[in-house]
């Protein structure tokens, strides 16, 4: 069928490498490890205009996904960090390390979510979740926790606004064609929470010539949660698009 002039959803355009959204996701494990780097790490790894919180707090988490419409049963751990943006607290995605190839390409094409392709191993043995990425064999970030007390769910920290950096390059020379600041919290639609759990927890980044994330390493170690959950995934929002906005950076 021809492809009408506005129309079109990803490549190849007759037969798209994932399917529109929304994406349902059921019964989806996760592990949350809040944690407090050098306040100064988080700058280096923030995009302008995102600014560090001043406590360094960051989130490193783990997680199994059983079942998803458009993606299928993948695994995942990601990092995220505490700032501000336009005076508005929130937590920047900064890397998620994710083994199914379209949920890559989705995530990055869409949200702009850092998904790195990886190898992941998890394993629950006991009360605790272990989660460790590796690229190219060399582990990148372990995240391991315990549940030790049923809580709600409303006693996790707020993870929104949830902050990603979307770029898509040029085709015809250096330089970004797209790059916008997306707020990725919105897309999250029609959440159940199975079950949840307070525990405790370690992270730990190892050197890896691909990806080093030792700069974040733990100065302090703070609260564990475990989740299960279902929900459906929807569009996000665009807060600042940089090259359409760059005349009023100067004054963000």
């Amino acid at each position: 069928m021809r492809l009408a002039h506005d129309d079109g959803w990803n490549m190849p355009a007759d037969r798209p490498f994932y399917p529109p959204l929304p994406a349902y996701y059921r019964n989806v494990r996760i592990q949350l490890v809040f944690f407090r780097a050098d306040p100064e790490s988080l700058r280096q790894i923030l995009p302008e205009p995102l600014q560090p919180a001043a406590d360094g707090l960051c989130v490193a988490s783990g997680l199994v996904v059983p079942f998803c419409s458009n993606y299928g049963p993948f695994q995942e751990a990601f990092v995220q960090q505490k700032c501000s943006f336009r005076g508005e607290v929130g937590w920047y995605c900064s890397h998620v390390f994710h083994d199914g190839p379209c949920g890559i390409a989705a995530g990055r094409e869409i949200y702009g979510t850092p998904k790195i392709f990886s190898s992941l191993e998890v394993s629950e043995a006991e009360r605790t979740m272990k989660t460790t990425a590796r690229l190219a064999e060399v582990p990148v970030v372990t995240v391991a926790s315990t549940m030790e007390a049923q809580c709600r769910a409303d006693e996790l920290p707020a993870l929104a606004p949830s902050w990603r950096l979307k770029i898509i390059p040029r085709a015809d020379g250096p330089g970004p064609a797209i790059k916008q600041l997306i707020e990725g919290s919105a897309a999250a639609q029609e959440q159940q929470v199975h079950v949840a759990f307070k525990g405790r927890g370690t992270v730990s980044f190892d050197p890896s010539p691909l990806c080093d994330l030792t700069a974040l390493q733990p100065r302090e170690l703070l609260d564990a949660f475990y989740l299960e959950s279902s929900y459906c995934e929807g569009f996000a929002k665009i807060v600042y698009d940089y090259l359409a906005d760059r005349h009023t950076a100067a004054g963000i």
